[in-house]
Formats: C-alpha cells, structure tokens, sequence
C-alpha cells in the first residue's frame, strides 16, 4: 500500500556487471530527490573489479553475496530474489520495488507523479504463453546446460539445437520433459524481466518462494526463466488484476536473425525517439558505444 507522503519512496534494485561510471550516473538520476534507495547485486565474475568504484552514497547498498551470472539460467532469478529479499528484510517503509540494470538509465521527468497517479500498480509485461506453443517448451522442457548460452553466431550449433528443441516441441514432442514442471492449473507467462511493483506484492513473491519450493524447482533448469518466473507467480496469484502490461522501458530490437531477441546499444541517433515515447526508462547503453547519448540523459533528467 502507497504511503499518505506525497513523495512515493522507491527501492531500486539493480544488477549490474560493468560501466561503473555509467551505473553511478544512473544512481545520480534516481536519488536526486532523496525518494530512493538503490540496491545493488554485482556479477559474481566482476564483482573486485568493479565494487569500490560504485557511488557511496548513504542511500546506495551492494549486497554481499553475489551470483555468478549466466545467460539463460536460473543465476539471473537467483540475483533478483536476493535483491528482493534485500529490501523486504531492511524494514523500510517503500511505495515500489524498481528492477533494473546498470545499462539502464532514467529518460523522462516526472517518474515520482507518474507513481503517485498510479497506487498500487504493478508495471510489467505478461503474456499468456498456451500449453502447445514453442514457448512453453522454455518453462516445460528441462533444457540441457549447453543451450543455455547466449551464441552470437545465428548458425552456431548449439543454438540449431535449442532451436530444433522448441520446434519439436510446438509439434507435440517434448525431448526432454520436465519432471518439476507447474500444475496444469498454473498456467504460464512470459514477458521482459523488468518490473516496477508495490512492496506488498515483493513481500508477497519472496514469503511465496520461500514456502513453495515446488515453484522454484519448476523453473531451475529452465530456459530464460528470468522472463517467466515473476511474470508467472505474479499472474497466479491475487495481484493479477493490479497488472498494466507495460515495464515502462524504451528497449529496441535488432531487426536480423542474429540480433532480434537481443536489446540493441542505443546511440545519439536514438534520443528523440527515446524523448517521445511513453517510457520513463531505456536500456541499454554503453560507453564505448556512444557515450554522448549517456551524457544526455544523465544530465537533463531526473526522478
């Protein structure tokens, strides 16, 4: 439940792995107006490397533990849940739990009213996701470690592989079923990891995750499971209806084979496109891609 205070207090988690520079940058953005906490998880991998260069600032928290993050795996939902489970146990008083990355970056003034307009709100993409398509093979098919990488080459053969695997499965043959897999009466969603949600609703997923092992074991060895396991826990339970179908994120695909699942680094060119959508975040960006467009934003916005 929203506080009576006018000013909305966010806890932003982020997961982060490396641009320290830019991630404080991003930090700068959203504890301007002392609304926000920021809450940090870095990739295990990266962790020495980058830690002592994030922002000290007395509203920034990096967690201690760190995954060890892999493309395709449960490592990603093993990072939010700390994050989450973070933020329930500091016993702070926040309005929303913000999800994030560090190649994110506030795009548009007026977050904090566009919060106070909408209470209680839920702000992520959920998609329905039918038992025969090749999208449930995701969720229903216990998918074996070499195809959960993320292999530029459209042609690369484990990538053939885990694309013959949905094919197989869109036409009624599962090569490799999931024991753990939900009820049938559970039924799936997909959507972008991103979300924005009350507190209430983080309490509710940590204490749930924490009660029902059988949910967490259903997705352990699942592919990308990071865009089905809060977009399906949340869509089964009572905060359904509290869903706008929208993560508020200005993300752009690339248009080939190889790219088009894959978020593009957004450059200069793109900024009025980003300055007249809808979106109240866009992600990603990197330095060494174009550093201006980072500039930009980082200067002319703020919560």
């Amino acid at each position: 439940m929203i506080s009576n205070d006018s000013k909305p207090r966010t806890a932003y988690i982020l997961q982060i792995h490396k641009n320290p520079d830019q991630v404080n940058k991003f930090i700068k953005q959203i504890i301007s107006h002392e609304q926000a906490d920021v809450y940090i998880h870095m990739d295990k991998k990266n962790y020495e490397k980058i830690c002592k260069k994030i922002s000290k600032s007395p509203s920034v928290f990096i967690l201690q533990e760190s995954v060890d993050i892999k493309w395709g795996d449960i490592s990603m939902v093993d990072a939010t849940l700390l994050l989450l489970k973070k933020v329930v146990d500091s016993g702070k008083t926040y309005d929303f739990v913000c999800l994030r990355s560090g190649q994110d970056l506030l795009v548009k003034n007026g977050f904090k009213d566009y919060l106070l307009k909408n209470k209680n709100k839920i702000f992520m993409t959920a998609y329905h996701v039918s038992e025969r398509e090749s999208h449930g093979a995701f969720v229903n098919t216990i998918w074996p470690a070499v195809t959960r990488g993320l292999y530029e080459n459209t042609f690369h053969p484990y990538r053939i592989f885990r694309r013959g695997i949905m094919y197989l499965y869109g036409i009624g043959l599962n090569l490799f079923p999931n024991p753990n897999r939900l009820p049938t009466s559970y039924p799936i969603y997909n959507g972008s990891q991103w979300f924005c949600i009350p507190l209430n609703v983080a309490q509710y997923i940590v204490s749930f995750v924490e009660h029902n092992k059988w949910y967490y074991e259903a997705f352990e060895n699942s592919l990308c499971p990071d865009e089905f396991f809060f977009q399906t826990l949340i869509m089964n339970s009572e905060f359904k209806s509290d869903v706008v179908n929208n993560n508020l994120m200005f993300i752009r695909f690339g248009d080939s084979l190889k790219s088009r699942n894959n978020p593009i680094t957004l450059k200069k060119q793109h900024i009025n496109s980003i300055k007249y959508s809808d979106k109240y975040f866009a992600r990603k960006f990197d330095p060494k891609v174009d550093k201006e467009v980072i500039d930009y934003f980082s200067n002319e916005v703020r919560m």
